[in-house]
């Protein structure tokens, strides 16, 4: 097993390593452009880059779907022209055009007027299609334990294989984090907790995984994160007992932390906020850090040789070696962060329900 996952590392630090050469040579020796090639695996894009063979991009191209000044437009992202203008955009049809620059970098845009304007976009891009890839894995290894447990009884043999490894993920994450958070109420926010873990696991997983249908860096996408950040702000607040609501805005403290300035009111509402931001910050913020991190150690080895032949291949040596490393941590990272999300997700629900747990 441990060979396999050393093979698996090369590989990845290989996948890394191949399209940054490719960006090096398409820079004819003036030197890699590190920004260029980090941010452009790490943020979204409507086109998705398997590969280089022989100098050749493979690459998939994605609907454009968007609604710009003369209508909706429904078109393949390989119309926009790889040669770049006086401005630095990718030209396109129906006037519209891959920005270059400024705040729109890299989103599809269009000039009314003079002006610089986005279209109203629902485009098909990378990050959305790993969502789609992502929630069909997920409703596979779910349907597939359901599936096991419908045919056989609770006193049946244990499962192997598997559902014998789904099953045991079950059990721990419903035993150790929901139950051990809530109690009596486990069996109310399991599915969600448990969705929540599943989703991220897997999304995390599928991101270190360097080819199709892997690849994707979902989780650091913030979008991603928010979203589910946002989840469980709703679940928690909506949920919310009577008693949770009377501690942030009537808390039990001295009298004039309350009137006339309200004070540890608004601070204990602000935490309402404060506690799903750090939820969103904490998973993208290390997703895409690991991510980063393999991305650079592999560009170290251009930059070597870019000094002298000798200190690049020393170089290559120690990137990989490093890489291999950073491989290995990242996807023990891939399943503590998505531990601590749900860990902390149920922490806030419960938080929600505190008294109510008091009074039973």
């Amino acid at each position: 097993m441990k060979y396999i996952r050393l093979l698996l590392c090369i590989v990845m630090s290989m996948t890394f390593i191949a399209p940054i050469n490719a960006a090096e040579q398409s820079e004819e020796k003036k030197g890699i452009d590190l920004q260029e090639v980090l941010f452009g695996h790490i943020q979204d894009s409507y086109d998705w880059h398997i590969t280089t063979v022989n100098g050749h991009h493979v690459t998939l191209h994605l609907p454009i779907i968007v609604k710009s000044s003369t209508g909706w437009h429904v078109f393949c992202s390989s119309e926009f022209s790889e040669e770049k203008d006086a401005q630095g955009n990718r030209p396109g049809p129906h006037g519209l055009y891959i920005s270059g620059s400024g705040e729109n970098e890299n989103k599809v845009c269009e000039n009314v007027a003079g002006t610089e304007v986005r279209p109203f976009d629902i485009s098909i891009t990378k990050s959305v299609v790993v969502l789609f890839i992502d929630a069909i894995l997920l409703l596979i290894c779910v349907l597939i334990p359901a599936r096991w447990c419908k045919k056989h009884k609770p006193d049946d043999p244990a499962p192997k294989g598997f559902v014998g490894l789904m099953h045991m993920f079950i059990m721990y994450i419903y035993n150790d984090v929901v139950k051990a958070s809530l109690g009596k109420e486990a069996d109310k926010y399991a599915p969600y907790l448990l969705t929540c873990f599943f989703f991220i696991f897997l999304a995390n997983v599928m991101g270190v995984v360097p080819f199709p249908p892997g690849g994707g860096n979902l989780t650091g996408n913030i979008t991603i994160t928010l979203f589910l950040a946002l989840c469980t702000f709703i679940v928690t607040n909506v949920t919310g007992t009577k008693a949770y609501w009377k501690d942030i805005f009537w808390p039990e403290v001295p009298t004039w932390l309350k009137v006339p300035v309200p004070l540890m009111p608004f601070i204990e509402f602000f935490s309402i906020f404060t506690k799903p931001l750090a939820l969103m910050i904490r998973l993208f913020a290390n997703m895409m850090a690991g991510h980063a991190i393999a991305i650079s150690l592999a560009c170290i080895i251009f930059i070597m040789f870019g000094i002298n032949a000798i200190a690049g291949t020393t170089m290559t040596v120690v990137s990989v070696a490093m890489s291999i490393f950073m491989m290995l941590l990242e996807l023990l990272v891939c399943f503590i962060q998505a531990l601590v999300f749900t860990m902390l997700s149920a922490a806030f629900i419960s938080l929600a329900h505190v008294h109510e747990h008091a009074k039973e």
